[in-house]
């Protein structure tokens, strides 16, 4: 499966793609993920003990302006749009728990020069990943739908928005959802994370009708302790891990 994960900061969105990544792996399945988010760090959640040690792939300079033929930072002239990408994952990425992770740094958006070599490089990774049939891929994303292009939004599985029983959340997700369809996803997943009591579940449902919701996560003191304690989120919470187990055959099955 290739799996797209969104939402609005704060919500737990990288603890659950970590989460996600696990349970896959655990599932037996070839796992990567991707931290395209530069406001999370997914590295963390996924255990690493030293996440600040990883570079990202926009700050690999040197790698950009050789796949490129365009130094990091330079404006207009032209540049590989389609680098080579194929040998990245294998030399540039960490293992955790049994999950390969590459972290791809702070993408430049549009009207900061969104097109740059470092932009080139990541996208074409990204795309790269998203048509690897032996690899199941978990893409840790920003709010919004800026890594997947019109060329390779097809690969996407499903769209997943993890949200909290909150308004700003719901908004986010309507946002979102509606950037979706103007390039064309069509399977948008809700995960309705944090969750205190069956009125948080009703809320979600009753706020969002014309979404759908593959599941729903406890806010868990297991999870937080892991989180303090720089552990991996996966293993944390033996109610978390059952609830995540139900939400991967969900996916599977659609």
């Amino acid at each position: 499966m290739k799996l797209a994960v969104t939402g609005k900061g704060g919500v737990g969105k990288t603890t659950f793609s970590a989460l996600l990544a696990s349970s896959l792996k655990k599932d037996g399945r070839n796992v990567t993920a991707i931290d395209a988010d530069p406001d999370s760090n997914l590295a963390a959640c996924l255990g690493h003990p030293d996440p600040g040690s990883i570079r990202p792939l926009i700050e690999l300079k040197d790698l950009i302006e050789e796949r490129t033929g365009v130094k990091p930072g330079t404006t207009g002239g032209m540049f590989q749009l389609n680098p080579f990408v194929e040998d990245i994952p294998e030399k540039y990425s960490v293992e955790l728990g049994g999950v390969r992770l590459l972290v791809a740094g702070a993408v430049k958006k549009g009207g900061a020069g969104c097109y740059c070599p470092e932009n080139a490089m990541v996208r074409a990774l990204v795309s790269h990943m998203l048509l690897d049939p032996d690899t199941d891929l978990v893409l840790d994303m920003e709010a919004g739908i800026e890594h997947l292009s019109r060329g390779t939004i097809h690969s996407v599985d499903h769209l997943v928005i993890v949200l909290e029983p909150s308004n700003r959340s719901i908004e986010t997700a309507q946002r979102i959802k509606t950037l979706a369809a103007e390039v064309g996803i069509k399977s948008i997943k809700c995960v309705g994370n944090k969750i205190r009591e069956e009125k948080d579940i009703e809320f979600l449902k009753d706020s969002l009708p014309d979404f759908e919701f593959v599941g729903f996560l406890p806010y868990d003191e297991g999870l937080r302790a892991a989180d303090m304690a720089g552990r991996s989120a996966a293993g944390a919470s033996e109610t978390v891990e059952k609830k995540m187990e139900g939400i991967v055959k969900m996916l599977s099955e659609e």
